[in-house]
């Protein structure tokens, strides 16, 4: 019967695909990396630059009576900016892009005297149990802990991060957020040694990154289906099809990523060969 399930929702997918989807997904709402004074969200190659967490420079900390810790280093943010110059050819003005850089610190971890400015969101869910069960029947996985801002699963420590549940409109996305971390888990050399995850410096968006974040979302994908949640699968084709652009579209590596992501669905809930 899981198979089964396994089967229906790579169709779907497939079908999703073929559809033409877009964008990138972030379901969570709290925790991300935020100007301490406008509270707005750094975009770009400043959402991995930064953790989670509240910034500001050395002169907004001065100007708002705060003081920076002793011995704290500063984080980098980037940004564009505008040059106006004549080009001698058309006289007309022309703009040329800069990269520029300053620094900032976090205001809760790194700065004295000045208070958070965010105010977040929370969500009253339920647990969905089938869900949960997954969650609890992994008997060799990885620990856990549940931060706000980011989910990741890092290989060096064996450990996954998730944002909590109350941080989700839908509770059905914090489980295929949760779900999706755990299939990476399984790539670990000690479980089912995946080059994605056992490859060392490997590099975000390149083609073994690439091939990696397919088999997680298309795992997370059948772990959903196993546990009745249905109505994750747009998004889920979404994100991968993220993926399959920096891998001129094959869609061929579906297929070959179901394989996987079948094989670590089947360890996380005990079903591998040298259980059965």
């Amino acid at each position: 019967m899981r198979k089964n399930v396994y089967t229906i929702v790579t169709e779907r997918i497939m079908d999703q695909l073929n559809k033409g989807v877009v964008p990138w997904r972030k379901p969570w709402v709290n925790g991300g990396a935020v100007s301490w004074k406008t509270q707005k969200a750094y975009r770009g190659i400043n959402t991995f630059l930064l953790p989670p967490g509240e910034y500001a420079t050395f002169k907004q900390i001065q100007e708002a009576k705060g003081k920076v810790k002793k011995g704290e280093a500063s984080h980098v943010v980037v940004f564009w900016k505008w040059l106006e110059k004549e080009n001698k050819d058309t006289e007309k003005a022309q703009k040329i892009p800069l990269l520029r850089y300053y620094r900032v610190f976090e205001v809760n971890s790194q700065v004295e005297g000045l208070n958070s400015k965010r105010e977040e969101q929370h969500f009253d869910h339920d647990p969905i149990e089938k869900a949960e069960a997954i969650y609890e029947v992994y008997i060799d996985g990885p620990t856990f802990t549940f931060s706000p801002g980011r989910a990741y699963y890092s290989p060096s420590i064996d450990q996954i991060n998730c944002p909590p549940l109350r941080h989700f409109p839908k509770a059905e996305e914090f489980y295929s957020t949760l779900l999706h971390e755990m299939v990476h888990s399984t790539g670990h050399q000690k479980r089912l040694s995946r080059s994605g995850i056992t490859t060392e410096s490997v590099a975000f968006g390149d083609e073994v990154y690439s091939k990696e974040e397919l088999v997680a979302e298309m795992g997370a994908a059948m772990l959903c289906g196993t546990a009745g949640i249905d109505n994750t699968i747009e998004n889920s084709a979404s994100y991968i099809q993220s993926w399959l652009r920096a891998l001129k579209e094959d869609h061929k590596l579906v297929v070959h990523a179901a394989a996987q992501a079948q094989k670590a669905c089947d360890y996380i809930l005990g079903e591998n060969e040298e259980s059965e």
